[in-house]
């Protein structure tokens, strides 16, 4: 895999979506994730789906469900203050 895409699963632990990798995966292969790419809409239930910056997600966490562009791909897991700088939320509804 190169610099320019990431492994889904690991960009949502590392953006701080789950508190496990595991929980991540366990949630794509469950309820699966949208992911929208040049408008072209695919459902993956496969954690090892790549993303690349300007992808749309969706998908459901903590209950709700959440709809962000990605902006990076993080290379660690780190504080909240820094995981924010790698997605824009574009969703507030509650599930």
């Amino acid at each position: 895999m190169s610099d320019t895409e990431q492994r889904l699963d690991i960009w949502l632990w590392r953006t701080r979506f789950f508190k496990m990798r595991a929980d991540a995966a366990k949630a794509i292969s469950q309820k699966g994730v949208r992911i929208d790419r040049t408008g072209m809409i695919r459902k993956t239930e496969k954690p090892g789906a790549t993303i690349v910056p300007d992808d749309i997600l969706i998908f459901r966490a903590r209950g709700e469900v959440i709809t962000v562009r990605v902006l990076g791909l993080p290379a660690r897991r780190g504080p909240a203050s820094e995981a924010v700088e790698f997605y824009e939320r574009l969703s507030e509804e509650d599930g």
